[in-house]
């Protein structure tokens, strides 16, 4: 989720089983999971894969692409700056990475959950404090609760529907109460609550842009910004929480400076040239021929891969079947024959990649083979209302022998496009009713996805389908999706090991046409809404991994995307100057457990210092 990245919470609670008597109380723990219990037990001092001995100090530059105007990251409004919702604003728990749904307290000391999951509290650590000095209280929670639905993203309003009502419980004691039927995620969901200052929001209209420097509880405050072009993050000597165990060895860097690019092209260039430290590379091709310079050669800065078992999502070209030519699933189908992958890993990845063939990929909540016997106790009752693939095939999308010749593709295609209702007249494609061509456009916020894109257009071109692709910047981007003013994306729908809610905001009906929301695809089926909510509801892991695969299986068969590619490790570059732990996290990147190495640092400045004598 980089969006909310997802934690849940599990509780072991005693309850008495005889009828008609009480449940018994609920007791405060340090951490909740999803199913089961938390790796991580009451005393941990800190987590596996961060080092509690790392030294602090130093600076790090980090790079952004597009512009900012706006110091708050939850409102629709504005492009808000890098740095903030991560290191400047905390919420009530924090997660590992290396646990499929765990959380752990960071604002809140202590949760509270019944068994039957109506309900959670958190009780909120007494030294908890704002950058001015001000603690944080209950009444600050319940006002970012209400800030957020009522005048956050969609996102955030989204989640927090069920919320029915939070209340004062005790001095530092919060308690949410939830309706609306089942919702097993929704108390952990609740842990994940940027917490905002009423104190400072109080008088002002928190819809608003802004660039006054935020008042947060984390550990970096604003040192100093250049409007759209950079911002300076400093982290705090007396950080409340710097001693908790979620903290340890973590937050290492003094300082966090985010400079801003026109484009990725101009980004790697000023990262060849040492204008910022640390770099995640997404293109194939950068990576295997664009760092390629002098500095390179030297060992000034290093090229890794670095494996990881995150669930890898689903990326691909995103139909917007809002617009009527693509409410149809056959020419969907149809179009998926025009995408070379083969070709494409082959020529422009030079093999990097793998396809992707499930909306779970990389996990085991992913579908494959034919449906089990448990997910057929979900699907049958639903025949006739979803694709009979879904009982008769195993999900796989076309395929080509890699060298370009996809002539049977088109053919398969030229025959679903006619049975769709579409006909080659003039060597256009048009509709056999209307007459109208077949026309649409690819929105892309990259000029690297360009060399990807128009393979494909060319392909579409052979059968008579007119695509034109247009990239623009990041503003106009986020702009035309917030309002679903697009045709066809390149869209990613990143996954967890634990799937919920934000499944409703990817797929569902209710989203389908709110502003802002991430239903780009525009899907309203209340059969995929039933899926999602059985997914929701999963009681455990079993019944979550079998509800995850039948949703997967209904998804893919619907050919609401064409799927592209994944890659299972972490492609990151950075100048020598870090040390970081030697057990990497299984779910994340973990740069935040990383280091400025004195040593290192010095050692390169000298080498930098000689190259340009």
């Amino acid at each position: 989720m980089s969006q909310i990245r997802k934690f849940a919470f599990g509780l072991a609670v005693a309850v008495i089983p005889a009828v008609g008597l009480a449940q018994e109380a609920p007791k405060p723990v340090h951490g909740l999971a999803m199913h089961g219990s938390p790796k991580y037990g009451p005393d941990f001092k800190h987590f596996e894969y961060a080092n509690p001995n790392a030294p602090k100090g130093g600076s790090v530059r980090l790079s952004s692409i597009g512009t900012f105007d706006t110091f708050n990251p939850y409102t629709i409004k504005g492009v808000p700056a890098a740095g903030i919702g991560g290191f400047v604003y905390e919420t009530l728990m924090i997660g590992s990475e290396d646990e499929a749904f765990a959380e752990y307290g960071l604002l809140a000391e202590s949760a509270e959950m019944p068994e039957d999951r109506s309900w959670v509290a958190f009780t909120l650590r007494k030294e908890a404090r704002w950058h001015d000095g001000k603690p944080v209280t209950v009444e600050d929670v319940i006002f970012s609760l209400d800030a957020l639905k009522t005048k956050g993203r969609p996102f955030y309003r989204f989640y927090y529907r069920g919320v029915t009502k939070a209340e004062k419980a005790g001095e530092r004691r919060i308690k949410f109460t939830f309706g609306g039927g089942e919702n097993r995620e929704l108390p952990l969901i609740v842990g994940q609550l940027p917490i905002l200052p009423k104190h400072v929001w109080a008088g002002r209209d928190f819809s608003k842009t802004t660039l006054e420097p935020p008042i947060g509880s984390g550990p970096y405050e604003v040192k100093s910004f250049d409007a759209g072009r950079s911002i300076t993050l400093e982290r705090l000597k007396n950080y409340w929480g710097a001693n908790l165990p979620v903290k340890s060895g973590i937050n290492n860097f003094d300082e966090i400076r985010f400079d801003y690019y026109r484009d990725s092209t101009v980004a790697l260039e000023a990262f060849k040239s040492g204008e910022y430290d640390f770099r995640q590379e997404n293109t194939s091709k950068i990576w295997a021929t664009g760092y390629a310079s002098p500095a390179f050669k030297k060992g000034l800065y290093k090229k890794q891969n670095i494996r990881h078992e995150n669930p890898t999502g689903m990326q691909g070209f995103v139909f917007n079947t809002r617009k009527d030519f693509f409410k149809s699933a056959t020419l969907r189908k149809a179009f998926a024959y025009a995408f070379d992958f083969e070709w494409t890993n082959k020529n422009l990845f030079y093999g990097q990649y793998a396809r992707t063939k499930s909306f779970f990929s990389n996990s085991e909540l992913a579908s494959r083979g034919l449906p089990s016997p448990e997910e057929l106790k979900i699907l049958n009752p639903l025949k006739g209302k979803i694709p009979p693939e879904v009982f008769t095939q195993t999900y796989d999308p076309p395929g080509t022998d890699g060298t370009g010749r996809i002539r049977r593709n088109l053919r398969k295609a030229k025959n679903l496009l006619s049975q769709a209702g579409w006909i080659i007249k003039n060597k256009k494609l048009v509709s056999s009713k209307t007459g109208k061509p077949l026309e649409f456009e690819i929105l892309l916020i990259s000029p690297a996805f360009e060399r990807i894109v128009l393979p494909f257009v060319r392909n579409l071109k052979r059968l008579g389908v007119i695509a034109s692709v247009r990239t623009v910047d990041t503003a106009q981007y986020r702009k035309r999706l917030d309002t679903f003013d697009f045709d066809m994306i390149v869209g990613s729908f990143g996954q967890s090991l634990s799937p919920g809610n934000e499944q409703m905001s990817y797929w569902g009906s209710a989203a389908a046409e709110r502003t802002g929301g991430r239903n780009w695809i525009g899907i309203k089926d209340p059969v995929i809404d039933k899926l999602i909510d059985l997914v929701i509801a999963a009681p455990d892991r079993e019944a979550l991994i079998t509800r995850t695969r039948a949703l997967d299986r209904v998804l893919l068969w619907n050919h609401y995307i064409i799927p592209q590619w994944h890659i299972q490790s972490f492609r990151v570059a950075f100048w020598d100057k870090f040390g970081r732990p030697a057990k990497s996290p299984k779910y994340g990147l973990g740069f935040d457990t990383w280091w400025v190495d004195t040593n290192k640092a010095k050692a390169l400045s000298s080498k930098l210092t000689s190259t340009k004598k």
